[in-house]
Formats: C-alpha cells, sequence, structure tokens
C-alpha cells in the first residue's frame, strides 16, 4: 500500500474509533519510518508536530523496545498501559520499519480502558491492524 491510501485508512480509523467512543482516543497519530536506521516522520495529525519530533525518545518510553527490537510482525499492535500526557500510547506495525504510533495526550491508555465505550471502540483499530497485514505499507 501508498502512504496516501495508509493515510487515508488512519483517518477513517480514527474517526471510527470516536464515534464509538463519543470522544477522540487517541488525538495524535503519526507514521514514522526507520528504514537506513533513520527515523522519519511520514505523516502526522495532531495538536503538536514539532514537540512530537523533539520528544520522540522520551515519549516513546515503555514502547521503544517494541518499536525498535524487531519481534513485531507486520499488522501486530502493542499498547503502554501507563504513559501519561505525552507517552505513546500505542503502535501498530505498518510495513517494514514502518509505524503508526497512537497517542492521548491528556489521558493514559489505562484511564481511555476504563470507558466501557473503549471495548467498541477497539474493532476499528483492529480492522486497522488486518488491512496492513493482508496489504502493508511500502516506504
Amino acid at each position: 500500500m501508498n502512504l496516501e491510501k495508509a493515510k487515508e485508512l488512519i483517518k477513517g480509523c480514527a474517526e471510527r474509533m470516536q464515534a464509538l467512543y463519543d470522544k477522540p482516543v487517541f488525538d495524535e497519530w503519526a507514521i514514522i519510518s526507520f528504514a537506513d536506521n533513520k527515523g522519519r516522520m511520514l505523516g502526522y495529525f495532531g495538536p503538536r508536530k514539532e514537540g512530537f519530533k523533539e520528544n520522540f525518545g522520551a515519549d516513546a518510553g515503555a514502547l521503544r523496545t517494541g518499536l525498535t527490537d524487531g519481534q513485531f510482525q507486520i499488522g501486530d499492535f502493542e499498547f503502554s498501559r501507563h504513559g501519561v500526557g505525552t507517552g505513546f500510547e500505542s503502535f501498530l506495525v505498518l510495513g517494514k520499519n514502518a509505524y503508526l504510533i497512537c497517542n492521548n495526550t491528556a489521558e493514559s491508555m489505562d484511564d481511555i480502558a476504563k470507558n466501557p465505550k473503549w471495548i467498541g471502540a477497539q474493532e476499528p483499530f483492529v480492522d486497522l491492524s488486518e488491512r496492513f497485514r493482508a496489504d502493508p505499507l511500502i516506504v
């Protein structure tokens, strides 16, 4: 899949999750690539584009190992239950060396999961992961 199609799918997922949760689950979505051992932002939706780049290392927190150790396959995802503030809540493997970072800059994943609407809001996210598993992002 190309980058424009990936952005379209991610935007649709964010909109469906928000509709099911009655507010944004993640207010920050970033497509990043670690190809050639260089981190590059390929797309960003959210309130702090420059802050995202500047604070990436610190904000990755507990998810840093999963982003760098190569143990996750395309379509796999991971959540950090205790990321707070700008600490990332989740990532999804979009393709070889390509990831979607999902973040809620106001609530932790633990807080999000306490809302009973979270169960239904997960469905579009899982659907998104399956779309990339079937047709990975090529960067």
